[in-house]
């Protein structure tokens, strides 16, 4: 039982000895029961932060599927980002010998990255026959891991349903990003 004592004899220098009288006593065992109630009722009341992922669609992993198998899709529809160094992409749409627009050097930034999505996201469907946007993010070597988060983000927030990350980038495009000088460390 948890209990506060008090002294409340006192002992003057001179004088008679008196008797020690004892002090009122406090009961904290209610209130002790009080706190552990409330800090339970707290614990199970209160939400932890979730953590906040994205979802990514992953291929299946029981399926089978040749890995030099090249997927023909309308040029009018890719949109390519190479990633490269010095937190900097290479954009182009269509084809890396032969593109429709690009290749351009943007960074990413509101102005940068996330205009070039806003604009292609709109133009695309018109030139497509109203087939929606397909975005292939390739890393190079040189780009770091946060490159690729940041255009992750940039995807969900700009809303494009299609896009995908490729591990394998052409020499062409490895080129590119040494013409544009990013491809250094």
């Amino acid at each position: 039982m948890a209990e506060l004592n008090q002294d409340s004899g006192k002992q003057e220098k001179g004088g008679k000895p008196r008797a020690k009288k004892s002090g009122g006593r406090v009961d904290l065992t209610a209130m002790v029961d009080l706190a552990f109630l409330l800090i339970t009722f707290f614990m199970l009341t209160t939400s932890l932060n979730k953590p906040q992922a994205m979802d990514v669609a992953m291929p299946d992993k029981n399926v089978e599927t040749d890995k030099n198998t090249d997927v023909n899709v309308d040029e009018h529809r890719s949109v390519t980002l190479v990633l490269g160094s010095n937190d900097k992409l290479v954009w182009y749409q269509g084809d890396v010998k032969n593109p429709l627009q690009g290749p351009t050097v943007v960074d990413y930034s509101k102005e940068g990255l996330r205009a070039v999505l806003m604009r292609m996201k709109e133009q695309v469907p018109r030139q497509a026959g109203g087939k929606d946007m397909i975005v292939v993010i390739r890393p190079s070597e040189k780009s770091v891991t946060r490159n690729i988060i940041d255009a992750l983000d940039e995807m969900k927030i700009v809303d494009v349903k299609r896009y995908m990350i490729s591990n394998r980038i052409m020499s062409e495009e490895v080129e590119l990003l040494k013409k544009e000088n990013l491809y250094n460390d």
